[in-house]
């Protein structure tokens, strides 16, 4: 069945990414495209991290031990741009630079690997459109997230910062580990990071919209107003930028507490300043659900190698993370708890996880074997 597999294209639920004597063999999921297995090539690869109001771009060298080319990377507006073609000109233009392939990580789900709609971006992208359009020799689309979980093998270890006491996890030691990778944004991301018999595995899931479970007095409450307003609460609701403005109208309610007309960024600015309990309690809040929310991924994905968390929100959280209730309720879990407490909760530090992630598929789709980094 693997030999079959490896001769042609399969759609299937995950990436697989399969070392052989000749070099690897990539098998990919709707979302990265049916193409993506070709020789080695020195060119380097055009890379895009595709969101809702921001595109980045830069260039991947499949030939270093750290493909991505960080003075490559730059970042443009949507809006200043007619099209996703155009603004990969304009960054050929901007920079000198070419390439011939492209892998686009989008923010959306990519449908037939050939076409993505991006929350709140009014581009139309479809892969053989801007081949063709560009002239280019492939163009392959990712799932965002997806691209994300394959960052983790090349972040550098100065790139993690534990979230607990727990070791940063040893990649590639056994030739069997399950990983958990989440993170929130503008949403929140799920997907399963897996090594088999040397094979990348990435399961791409919607686990933010899994429904949220409630473990406190507190979290009860909390639930029982989210669903006055939304009908059944998901865990997104709680875990990214609008999540914070539900909380923390939520915990007012709860306090009999006139709210005030807050945005995401007010209320981080107030609970790191200290000038809102309010705030302060809000952000607090999340954390620990955040943990519980982790720490069930663990259990319903096997991820007991660890977590990794990512996410637009993770820099403003980590101190709350690593000082409040995350570890905490994390490892809250019954008859679970002393397994829980030695799974490792890890926060990946890249400035851009999505390019790197992109450039980790880059490497493979040269032909070559995807590593640790250092």
């Amino acid at each position: 069945m693997r030999r079959r597999m490896a001769k042609k294209w399969r759609f299937a639920a995950a990436h697989y990414w399969t070392k052989k004597p000749e070099g690897v063999t990539l098998t990919v999921s709707p979302s990265a495209g049916p193409s993506m297995r070709t020789p080695a090539r020195a060119a380097p690869t055009l890379l895009a991290d595709l969101g809702g109001t921001n595109v980045r771009f830069a260039l991947a060298d499949t030939g270093r031990a750290n493909p991505l080319m960080d003075d490559s990377v730059r970042r443009y507006r949507v809006k200043d741009h007619d099209s996703l073609a155009e603004a990969m000109r304009q960054y050929f233009k901007d920079t000198g630079l070419t390439a011939s392939r492209a892998i686009i990580a989008a923010a959306g789900r990519v449908s037939e690997g050939e076409t993505v709609k991006v929350t709140n971006n009014p581009w139309q992208v479809a892969a053989h459109a801007l081949q063709a359009e560009l002239g280019m020799e492939a163009v392959h689309l990712v799932n965002d997230f997806a691209a994300q979980a394959m960052a983790v093998p090349l972040h550098t270890h100065d790139q993690l910062s534990s979230v607990g006491a727990q070791p940063i996890p040893a990649l590639g030691t056994r030739e069997s580990q399950t990983f958990v990778v989440v993170g929130p944004g503008t949403g929140l991301g799920v997907a399963g990071l897996m090594r088999r018999e040397g094979r990348w595995m990435v399961l791409e899931t919607e686990g933010g919209h899994a429904g949220f479970a409630a473990h406190t007095t507190e979290d009860v409450e909390i639930l029982h107003r989210l669903n006055e307003r939304f009908g059944r609460v998901s865990n997104e609701r709680m875990i990214c930028g609008n999540g914070l403005v539900n909380l923390y109208l939520a915990l007012a309610d709860i306090a009999g507490q006139p709210p005030e007309e807050y945005t995401p960024e007010d209320i981080t600015a107030r609970a790191e300043a200290g000038s809102d309990p309010l705030c302060v309690r809000t952000v607090e809040t999340l954390a620990g659900i955040f943990g519980s929310v982790a720490g069930d991924l663990v259990l319903n994905l096997g991820g007991w190698d660890g977590v990794y968390l990512t996410g637009g929100m993770l820099p403003i959280l980590l101190p709350w993370l690593k000082h409040g209730g995350f570890r905490e309720r994390f490892e809250a879990k019954g008859r679970f708890r002393e397994t829980m407490e030695q799974v490792p909760t890890v926060a990946m530090m890249h400035p851009d996880p999505g390019l790197l992630g992109a450039a980790a598929l880059a490497v493979l789709d040269a032909g070559k074997a995807l590593l640790p980094n250092g």
